[in-house]
């Protein structure tokens, strides 16, 4: 017998899209990891589908943030950098929503940097990248200095919750590395406040909805409170993916050595000062411990919109889409953060759960993208993109079967330039559009291209922690020139294709996309 409550033939579902940001694609118990426990997003995946090789289109936020929301590879959309502006002409996924009937409406922030043309140069939106993507209703915005939550956290007493400095464990000194919780409680985090806003909202429908909860969580600083800051040791989890040292990273390409000397410990405990280098492999460990348990207070609060959701009646009207914007390197390579080519930086996770599908339990191995989720709810809403799309919709896979022709390797960008200090184009003597690289990984192989600098390639099949780069051993000289071409062939066939698939003819226009 059919539950009443689920969704009536024709009718529109909810559409609720969830990301955490800087979530790495193996932090799933769901998909077998060491010791992260997510019993929500595992229950999640039980009744919808869970993707194996889901892969970020670029990196950090906001190039990653504009693939998951337009369906375009960084190669069209151009958002290089935090900071670099969204094209207003590309359409989106909250704007088709509009056209489909949907206020599309925001809890979090999308890092979207908007389109300075035909904007005054005196507006503050131009003073920062944390904008919203057009087409959203903001509902709750929560940017990165988290004032929105800190105010909250004052109205229930913490007075003293004025500044990030919230996120200090209590009894640490600003910049320790320390697993003791923070002033505020599991009930208090950003992501229950977000959880709660978005709850609030849901029981103020009367419609069908659209919404789009962006957690910030676990990005860091990394901090956490009971019970989740004790829940894993600096012993657990898998072994870390690097070299000897730090120092034997530096030394591998270019582009490291560049780079990880200039990444900042402040960037990840609050407080902190000097390199990623001044920090050994305990700290590293004593930091990852810190991440899962970040990760697992998520979960918890997943599974508070689960409920929800269920006590609504909803359950069985929504569409869920849960996934990151980009991963963390959580240790792995001796670094954190995200950026540079390795996967930790862009293996991220993916479950989508579609009511209406008899499919459940589903795994896929095939390689996807974070540009297949626009095209992904186009199909799911019966509209269509404004413009060409390099994602693919994942429909197919959610509804139990598979897509003929599907893609074989999983394909990202980043992109190092520094358009308003130039300290990568100095120190590589190069220009601004060279301090870029694309990547080409399947089964076998990874290939990693460089404008400017040497390339990598990687036997993922002897060597899975890209130790061991192969790409000037004459042996691997025809795998190098195969995926090299591989890669240069994937770029053509996804240059702009908007105008592309029309002609005009005697009869008038002709457009026929594939």
């Amino acid at each position: 017998m059919q539950d009443p409550t689920s969704i009536e033939k024709g009718a529109r579902p909810n559409i609720l899209l969830l990301t955490a940001d800087q979530w790495r694609g193996d932090c799933l118990s769901a998909a077998g990891h060491a010791c992260v426990k997510t019993p929500n997003i595992d229950a999640l995946a039980r009744e919808g589908t869970l993707f194996r090789r889901h892969y970020a289109g670029a990196a950090p936020c906001s190039p990653a943030r504009a693939t998951l929301y337009t369906g375009l590879y960084q190669m069209n959309h151009r958002v290089c950098r935090n900071g670099s502006p969204l094209d207003a002409r590309f359409d989106n996924l909250a704007l088709a929503a509009r056209r489909a009937g949907y206020d599309s409406t925001l809890f979090g922030y999308t890092d979207t940097a908007p389109d300075p043309r035909g904007m005054d140069a005196a507006d503050p939106h131009l003073t920062t990248y944390e904008g919203v993507l057009p087409g959203f209703t903001a509902r709750q915005l929560l940017p990165e200095h988290e004032k929105q939550w800190l105010s909250w956290l004052r109205s229930r007493g913490h007075t003293h919750a004025v500044s990030r400095n919230i996120h200090i464990p209590v009894g640490a000194q600003a910049g320790e590395i320390s697993n003791a919780a923070p002033a505020y409680s599991r009930d208090e985090t950003q992501t229950a406040f977000l959880a709660g806003e978005f709850i609030r909202w849901m029981s103020e429908q009367d419609g069908p909805w659209f919404a789009h909860v962006s957690f910030l969580r676990p990005h860091p600083p990394f901090s956490v409170p009971e019970p989740f800051n004790r829940m894993f040791g600096p012993g657990d989890g898998p072994a870390f993916a690097r070299a000897t040292n730090a120092q034997a990273e530096e030394a591998s390409h270019p582009y490291l050595a560049y780079a990880m000397p200039r990444t900042g410990k402040g960037n990840f405990i609050h407080g902190a000062t000097g390199p990623l280098s001044g920090w050994n492999g305990g700290d590293f460990a004593a930091i990852r411990a810190i991440y899962y348990g970040m990760i697992a207070e998520v979960d918890a609060q997943l599974g508070r919109i689960w409920q929800a959701l269920k006590s609504a009646g909803a359950w069985e009207k929504t569409l869920i889409v849960f996934t990151s914007d980009h991963a963390e390197m959580a240790g792995d390579h001796w670094t954190l953060g995200k950026g540079g080519f390795f996967d930790g930086s862009y293996h991220v996770p993916l479950v989508i759960r579609d009511p209406a599908s008899s499919a459940a339990g589903g795994c896929v191995d095939d390689f996807t993208s974070a540009a297949d989720i626009f095209p992904t709810l186009c199909e799911k809403l019966g509209i269509e993109a404004k413009n060409g799309l390099d994602g693919r919709s994942l429909m197919p896979f959610v509804n139990g079967g598979s897509e003929p022709g599907w893609r074989d390797a999983a394909f990202w960008e980043f992109d190092f330039r520094d358009i308003a200090a130039g300290e990568a184009e100095r120190h590589f003597r190069s220009r601004s559009n060279q301090c870029n690289l694309a990547v080409i990984r399947d089964a076998r192989f990874k290939y990693v291209h460089f404008a400017a600098l040497p390339p990598l390639l990687f036997n993922l099949r002897d060597d899975p922690m890209e130790l061991n780069n192969v790409a000037e051993d004459p042996a691997y000289a025809a795998i190098r020139l195969e995926y090299a071409e591989k890669l240069l062939s994937l770029r053509a066939q996804h240059l702009d294709q908007t105008l592309a698939y029309t002609e005009l003819t005697e009869k008038g226009p002709v457009t026929r996309r594939p």
